[in-house]
């Protein structure tokens, strides 16, 4: 069965003015459906029907298929990249804002590192926030790249740093971007069920 493009988990409009209907339309409609259709094109291509979406990144990681791996990841990347917006304004609670506090002293600490991280990204990649070792952690990956071909390296939360994430609204100014989308979209609820160690499932397919 081919992957898909999953639906937003909310209306194009839900997240403006933060991020724009335009964006979403540009961003999902056809970035990320990009990489599903070159993503299903190599899994025919190459034999790997009825494989799961993250066992098609580990193989291409594996294999060192850099066009299969860059196309697959992404798809992951963005299926999991949507589900930590949310149109509503929240807070961490409960264990994960004990997880921060003890981490990071308080979430506007958290959320200030994990922006400078994503600012300081050089070139195309994600900011990621995942669980270590037991261990909140800030990351970044360049590309691609994605915490399901890394043991250990269980996701949290992301915020995609590719300049087309950005552009429509705000243009080459990735900072504000990041300001605006940590302050105000961050689905805290999501994070907080990924703590359960099965956030690589949430985004996965087949």
């Amino acid at each position: 069965m081919a992957f898909e493009l999953p639906p937003l988990p909310y209306d194009k409009d839900a997240l403006a003015p933060h991020m724009s209907a335009e964006t979403l339309e540009f961003h999902h409609g056809k970035h990320h459906k990009a990489y599903v259709d070159k993503t299903n094109g190599f899994v025919t291509e190459k034999g790997l029907d009825g494989l799961k979406l993250s066992e098609v990144i580990k193989k291409a990681k594996e294999t060192g298929d850099k066009g299969l791996f860059n196309n697959s990841a992404q798809v992951w990347n963005h299926s999991f990249f949507w589900q930590c917006l949310s149109p509503e304004k929240q807070a961490p609670t409960g264990k994960l804002a004990d997880l921060i506090n003890d981490g990071f002293g308080s979430a506007d600490a958290l959320v200030k590192q994990l922006v400078t991280e994503s600012t300081n990204h050089f070139a195309s990649g994600w900011g990621w926030l995942v669980l270590d070792g037991g261990k909140l952690k800030v990351t970044s990956l360049h590309d691609a790249d994605t915490p399901v071909v890394y043991d250990g390296m269980q996701p949290l939360l992301t915020i995609d740093v590719w300049e087309h994430a950005y552009y429509v609204d705000y243009r080459n100014a990735r900072p504000a971007y990041l300001d605006a989308v940590s302050a105000n979209l961050i689905n805290w609820d999501f994070v907080a069920q990924n703590l359960d160690g099965a956030g690589v499932s949430r985004a996965d397919q087949g």
